[in-house]
C-alpha cells in the first residue's frame, strides 16, 4: 500500500564545523529511499543497504513472483518460513486484534479485485465481494512448525500495509549494527529516527497536507521533532481511481470489503518502530476519526495525527496527540 510522503527536513548552520552525515538513496520497492547517517568512519553502504533491502524483497514482495509471500499464496507446500515473515505475521496478528480487525493482511483476493494489487480491476459487486470476505480473515491462518496454515487455500496474503515500514526497520537495525546511532531512514516516506544530528539538534519531519496534486513537499502542514521513534502516514487521497464520478480509495475495510468513503484523509502516527507505525496508521484509515480518536485514547503509546475533510466549511479538521520523545 502507498503511503504519503513525509518529509526529513536539514537546518544547515554556517558556524562550527560539524561532521558531515552520509546521504545516500535511490529507487527501490517501487518507490524512493533516503538515508542520512553519521558514521566516524564515513562509510558508503549503499551497496549493502540496497542488497538488504533486494533480499527482503524475496520474502514479502507481492511483485516478485518467487518471492515467499507469493508462493504462499500459490499453495506452495514447500515454503519453509524466515524470520522476517515469521515476525510479519506475529506482528500483523497483534495489530489486527489491537484494531479488531481494521488491519487485516488476509485480504488479499479482495485488493485484488479492486484493482490495487496484481491484477486489473474487476467489475466488483456486492456478490462477489461478500462471497471474497468468507475466506479472508486473518483469524483463518496459523503458523506450526514454520509453515503456514491455511483453513481455506483461497486466503491471500497482502503485507503492503506493513512491509514497507518493516523494512525501514531492517535499514535501521543494520545501521546500529555497524556502530552507527545517529541516522534518518525514509523509505516512500515510512521513517526511522535514531539518535540525533550535531549539537544536539533532533530530527524534524513534516507531515503534508492532503492534496491530491502537490508534488511531494509542496504542502507541510506541520512540522515535528522526532528522537528514537519511527513515523508513518497512511492517506486515501493520492492513490484511487475514479468511476462514475465517485473516488475509489485503495484504503479497504476488513469488514465489508469495500473502499472507505469516510471523511478521514490521512492518518500519521509515531510509534518505536516503523512496521507498527505503518501497520497503525493503515488501521485508524480504516475506522475514520471518530473511531481512530477513540482508539488513541486508549493507546497513547502511539502518537496520532489525524487530517479530516469537514464537511461544513471545506477545510481541515486537525486531531493531534502527537506522542514524541524528548
Amino acid at each position: 500500500m502507498k503511503k504519503i510522503t513525509i518529509l526529513f527536513l536539514l537546518t544547515v548552520f554556517a558556524c562550527t564545523p560539524r561532521p558531515e552525515p552520509v546521504r545516500i538513496g535511490g529507487k527501490i520497492q517501487g518507490t524512493y529511499y533516503k538515508v542520512i547517517y553519521y558514521d566516524a568512519q564515513h562509510r558508503n553502504l549503499k551497496d549493502s543497504i540496497e542488497k538488504l533491502l533486494h533480499d527482503f524483497d524475496l520474502t514479502a514482495s507481492l511483485w516478485v513472483k518467487n518471492s515467499m509471500i507469493s508462493r504462499i499464496n500459490r499453495n506452495d507446500t514447500n515454503v519453509v518460513l524466515n524470520r522476517d515473515f515469521i515476525n510479519l505475521f506475529q506482528l500483523s496478528k497483534k495489530i489486527n486484534a489491537l484494531s479488531d480487525g481494521a488491519f487485516d493482511p488476509a485480504i488479499g483476493a479482495i485488493v485484488d479485485v479492486w484493482g490495487f494489487g496484481n491484477f486489473e480491476r474487476q467489475d466488483v459487486n456486492k456478490h462477489m465481494i461478500d462471497s471474497l470476505l468468507q475466506f479472508s480473515h486473518f483469524d483463518l491462518l496459523r503458523i506450526k512448525d514454520k509453515r503456514i496454515i491455511k483453513k481455506d487455500k483461497r486466503t491471500l496474503f497482502d503485507f503492503n500495509a506493513i512491509a514497507q515500514g518493516y523494512s525501514v526497520d531492517l535499514v535501521g537495525a543494520f545501521l546500529k549494527g555497524k556502530g552507527i546511532d545517529n541516522f534518518l531512514v525514509d523509505i516512500g516516506g515510512e521513517l526511522l529516527a535514531s539518535g540525533e544530528k550535531p549539537g544536539h539538534r533532533p530530527w524534524i519531519v513534516g507531515i503534508e497536507k492532503p492534496v491530491e496534486n502537490a508534488s511531494y513537499g509542496d504542502a507541510l502542514q506541520t512540522k515535528i521533532p522526532i528522537h528514537n521513534q519511527a513515523i508513518a502516514t497512511s492517506g486515501s487521497y493520492r492513490k484511487f481511481y475514479e468511476k462514475d464520478g465517485i473516488k475509489y480509495s485503495h484504503t479497504i475495510d476488513p469488514s465489508t470489503g469495500f473502499p472507505v468513503t469516510h471523511n478521514l484523509l490521512s492518518a500519521t502516527v509515531i510509534a518505536d518502530n516503523c512496521a507498527t507505525a505503518d501497520a497503525v496508521a493503515t488501521a485508524l484509515m480504516v475506522m475514520g476519526t471518530d473511531k481512530a480518536r477513540k482508539f488513541s485514547a486508549l493507546h497513547p503509546e502511539y502518537g496520532v495525527y489525524l487530517i479530516s475533510a469537514d464537511s461544513v466549511s471545506g477545510k481541515y479538521s486537525i486531531f493531534s496527540n502527537l506522542n514524541t520523545k524528548r
